[in-house]
């Protein structure tokens, strides 16, 4: 009895074993595809924003993660408003997405103030001060799990661009929200800097876009030009900026491709769209097991470009510079609306 007891459950193993054997070659030999789900919290609808999405996912795709293929992705904007973005990053933890990218500095930070407890890793981009923004330490290390690109403006070369293009100018404006820890690290470089081009710095401050319309007339009623930078509620806004700005003929310069396409004069800045592919490629190694967020550094992208508008050269008389019209990355002979 014993022996026939045996025999039966060595027969019972090896029917086991066999059919393990052939479910383990079964899915080896499968094309099946991890799936992933994301979501993007995005903080204003403004050009450089969006192309920071545009380029993310491109990144994603290029390391094999699409959207409607092998990726559901979640997509909200918080419409330049703090309380909207802090609704958002708490809806998006509640539905356990694998991560989430946040595009700009405010969703940054909520959206690593709401995933961090719960072990869901935050990817940024268009966050130009990292350090300030407390999502990295002085060396670049993350403080948790959360990384991404900045896009950190290339402040002195901007300055350069500006006294070659209006060589008689004094004073320089810039409005900005001082909420954003963004904005307040870039003005404290503008300050350090502005002297060095024969500059005097106007700055003018400002809480949400409501203030915007009065702060244009205020800050253009004292400088001979304004320069932008790539604070959200200002961007948002820049249309009436540059609507104020052309009827008293001052030219109004950007911080990216998209606000010289709309009517800023020029900018040096940088390719929003390769700096959200930057940023996919980086959450392609987190979604694939491949490097935690905490284990990759923030990332910027060091090489800006000279981008001039034409059209708005010609409607306020300024002659462009030989040397930086034939170094541009790219010019533009009209004025998009937005």
């Amino acid at each position: 009895m014993k022996k026939k007891m045996v025999t039966v459950l060595l027969t019972a193993a090896m029917v086991t074993a066999m059919a393990a054997g052939c479910g383990k070659s079964s899915d080896s030999g499968s094309d099946k595809k991890e799936s992933y789900t994301i979501g993007i919290e995005q903080f204003a609808e403004h050009g450089s924003l969006d192309n920071c999405r545009e380029g993310f996912l491109k990144g994603l795709e290029d390391e094999g993660i699409k959207e409607g293929d092998n990726l559901t992705v979640k997509y909200k904007n918080a419409a330049a408003d703090m309380g909207t973005a802090k609704q958002i990053s708490d809806s998006l933890v509640s539905d356990k997405v694998d991560l989430v990218c946040a595009i700009a500095t405010p969703s940054a930070q909520s959206a690593y103030n709401a995933a961090m407890k719960a072990d869901i890793p935050v990817i940024y981009t268009a966050v130009t001060d990292p350090v300030a923004s407390e999502l990295a330490d002085k060396d670049g290390k993350p403080v948790g799990e959360v990384t991404g690109t900045s896009d950190k403006l290339p402040v002195e070369e901007q300055l350069k661009m500006i006294r070659e293009m209006l060589p008689d100018a004094k004073k320089i404006g810039i409005m900005y929200t001082t909420s954003e820890a963004n904005s307040v690290s870039a003005i404290e470089e503008y300050k350090s800097l502005v002297k060095k081009y024969d500059f005097e710095l106007v700055e003018k401050g400002i809480t949400t876009t409501a203030d915007v319309s009065l702060a244009a007339d205020d800050l253009l009623s004292k400088v001979d030009c304004i320069t932008n930078l790539t604070d959200n509620t200002v961007v948002a806004s820049l249309p009436t900026i540059l609507d104020k700005a052309n009827e008293k003929k001052i030219p109004v310069f950007g911080s990216e491709i998209e606000q010289v396409k709309i009517g800023c004069l020029a900018a040096e800045g940088i390719d929003y769209i390769a700096l959200g592919k930057q940023t996919g490629k980086m959450a392609a190694k987190v979604l694939k097991g491949e490097a935690k967020a905490s284990e990759q550094n923030f990332e910027t992208i060091t090489e800006p470009g000279f981008y001039v508008n034409n059209k708005v050269a010609e409607n306020l008389g300024i002659t462009v510079p030989d040397d930086l019209a034939n170094n541009a990355v790219e010019s533009f002979d009209e004025i998009t609306a937005e």
